[in-house]
């Protein structure tokens, strides 16, 4: 019994396997079938011309113009007129000082010098009938001129309890409050006024650089670009939309740090960027002829340093070494290891082993597919 089951077991697996093999070997590929087609990679054709070359610095902004905002009389603030943070014009009352003895002081030069007038009209037509002496009405005018100048000294006092503002602009903190005593003694500081629209960027360079660049420019290497206009990057790595101009080179170097300093002027009217702010300016220097330049992302680094994934004539991959200089946006400058014509990978280098086949396509027509698959 048991030998006749196990036969029985055995004919109906020899039938599933019979039954199983013609649908799994249809499956199969058949034998001699291609390889898989070479992976595309994006390339760039390396040309050369001219580039414009920039300097990026770190400076510091910088107001166009700051007022400090004193107490000019002695005596006790009684009211702050302005809110902190706000743009106030020039001539804008910004505090008031307490004013009733300044008032006083003003009514009683005003009547002075009214008497001194009258005095003085009398003096002239006793002159003219020779009833005075012209020494006594030298006294009498000499009386009206010292009663003018307490009017007007008293007068501008008065003026002065009204603290206005120097300039226009963006007033900070108020750095007294209502019941403080000040202008005792000295002008006591009451706030800070800084106009920002326009501001200024004030960074340095070093002189080494500015020497070295001069004798490439004197040599040919080099020629002098337009450093008329330049640009901001900000703290974030975002660049200022509104460009500025360069005012001027300072002629000396700093013996302390060995730099030139230098200062822009940027348009500023949404008030986006605010004194003591870090940035970096940006501005062109130099203008290089015959120059390559490629993408940044086409730039590997090894154990040997820089290099590059070219696609040689056969279509395979070949790395390169190459120095690279200056950047130019988001390019390096690469100075040598590069060759008019040279196919240089920059998207899918991790399926382009070195030695292996690829399909290189050009970087633009690959962005055009990408765009028109959208």
């Amino acid at each position: 019994m048991k030998t006749s089951h196990l036969l029985t077991t055995t004919a109906l697996i020899a039938a599933l396997l019979a039954a199983c093999g013609p649908k799994d070997a249809a499956q199969q590929p058949p034998a001699g079938a291609g390889a898989p087609p070479p992976p595309e990679v994006d390339v760039v054709s390396v040309t050369s011309g001219s580039v414009v070359l920039t300097q990026d610095l770190p400076g510091r902004m910088e107001a166009f113009r700051t007022a400090q905002v004193r107490a000019r009389v002695e005596g006790i603030v009684e009211k702050r007129l302005f809110a902190e943070g706000i743009d106030v014009k020039k001539g804008e009352a910004l505090f008031h000082i307490h004013a009733a003895n300044y008032r006083a002081n003003f009514e009683a030069a005003k009547a002075d010098l009214a008497a001194a007038r009258q005095n003085l009209e009398s003096a002239k037509k006793l002159l003219e009938t020779r009833f005075i002496s012209p020494q006594s009405y030298d006294q009498t005018l000499a009386k009206f001129k010292q009663a003018e100048a307490a009017y007007s000294r008293a007068r501008e006092d008065l003026d002065n309890t009204s603290v206005p503002a120097p300039i226009s602009g963006r007033i900070g903190r108020a750095l007294v409050t209502e019941g403080a005593l000040v202008g005792r003694g000295d002008a006591t500081l009451l706030a800070t006024i800084e106009q920002i629209d326009p501001i200024y960027a004030n960074f340095t360079r070093p002189g080494s650089e500015l020497q070295q660049l001069q004798k490439a420019f004197k040599s040919g290497t080099l020629k002098e670009a337009d450093a008329g206009k330049v640009e901001l990057v900000l703290e974030d790595g975002s660049v200022y939309p509104h460009p500025g101009i360069l005012l001027f080179s300072n002629l000396a170097v700093d013996p302390g740090t060995g730099g030139i300093t230098l200062r822009a002027e940027f348009p500023n009217k949404a008030h986006e960027l605010l004194p003591g702010m870090f940035v970096r300016v940006r501005f062109p220097e130099s203008v290089a002829d015959d120059s390559i330049r490629i993408p940044q992302r086409a730039v590997q680094i090894g154990a040997q340093g820089q290099f590059v994934l070219l696609v040689d004539r056969e279509g395979k991959v070949a790395p390169r070494p190459v120095k690279t200089g200056q950047m130019v946006g988001g390019d390096f400058i690469v100075t040598e290891g590069l060759q008019i014509g040279d196919q240089v990978i920059v998207n899918g280098v991790q399926k382009a082993r070195p030695g292996s086949q690829v399909k290189p396509v050009p970087l633009g027509q690959a962005d055009n597919a990408a765009a028109a698959q959208k």
